[in-house]
């Protein structure tokens, strides 16, 4: 705006823009030692893991062949039980079997990034998981974009932001339990990262999840977190042991979704299955859907 000085040597006021102000520098962010012991430690991990040919990006190939009764094992496994059972008010590594669940509306992916996390990796990042929303939405046959404020929030944040995210946990889960934000900010070091979704009718019908990313990850981990958590957040909750090719299993091989996963999505959003189902309503239609997908004919 401009500003009104009189003149000086009694001529009329005249109208001079104002002297411009130089903008104060951004705060740069400064991470606590504690932070940066711990981006040391997951470059360790990562390191470790491609050192012993794990983490693999090829999605599965000759070396891994599964048959159609094989991914309908695994999907009875990871869609029909929860990975984690509550005892005590804490979570415990323990499965329970659940019913089956879905979102029936569209899912819209919105990303969160602490300060913690630089500009050009926020942008990076963004691309990423929008080209994996897209890969989604094709696999499935469901809309699945990214937004600027979705109902799957995916925050990726150090260990001082994710500590200090109990008020932000509680704002956007109106209802949310202790146990689930004591979860989130009390993770352990061995929890890479982690999802939770929200039904609140117990119908089976997803309406919400929210996912957490450890921002001190090194590059093939963080991105290996966006495909676990997204994917897991869709109504694949547990991991199996017997999963291969798959993300869904604890042992790192590998680290971005394969084909075999690809198939586990496509049984999930099949119209002939519907949320809420159980495992014995479910089991034979799956175990069609699979012989179809792989190609093994009617079983």
């Amino acid at each position: 705006m401009a500003l009104v000085v009189a003149g000086c040597n009694g001529t009329d006021p005249v109208r001079r823009s104002p002297t411009p102000q130089p903008r104060p520098a951004p705060v740069a962010y400064v991470p606590s030692e504690n932070s940066l012991a711990m981006a040391k430690y997951y470059v360790s991990v990562q390191r470790s893991l491609l050192t012993q040919g794990l983490l693999r990006v090829d999605g599965g190939g000759a070396d891994v062949p599964f048959t159609g009764m094989m991914l309908a094992r695994n999907f009875m496994r990871i869609a029909f039980y929860n990975e984690y059972s509550t005892s005590g008010g804490l979570y415990v590594a323990r499965e329970s079997a659940v019913h089956m669940s879905r979102w029936p509306n569209g899912v819209r992916l919105s990303m969160h990034f602490g300060a913690s996390v630089p500009e050009d990796i926020r942008n990076k990042d963004r691309g990423f998981t929008a080209r994996y929303a897209s890969r989604l939405g094709r696999v499935t046959g469901h809309p699945i974009s990214l937004a600027q404020n979705g109902n799957f929030r995916v925050y990726v944040l150090d260990e001082d932001e994710r500590r200090a995210m109990g008020p932000e946990l509680r704002r956007v889960v109106p209802g949310i339990s202790s146990t689930t934000v004591n979860a989130v900010i009390n993770m352990p070091r061995d929890t890479y990262c982690v999802v939770f979704t929200g039904d609140s009718m117990g119908s089976g019908r997803l309406q919400q999840a929210v996912a957490v990313i450890r921002a001190e990850h090194p590059d093939l981990m963080r991105k290996a977190c966006y495909h676990e958590e997204i994917a897991q957040g869709l109504g694949l909750s547990n991991d199996s042991p017997q999963a291969r090719p798959s993300i869904f299993n604890d042992d790192e091989e590998f680290g971005l979704l394969t084909t075999h996963d690809e198939m586990l999505l496509r049984i999930l959003y099949d119209p002939r299955l519907r949320p809420g189902m159980s495992a014995a309503e479910a089991r034979p239609i799956v175990t069609q859907i699979a012989a179809e997908l792989t190609g093994s004919g009617a079983v």
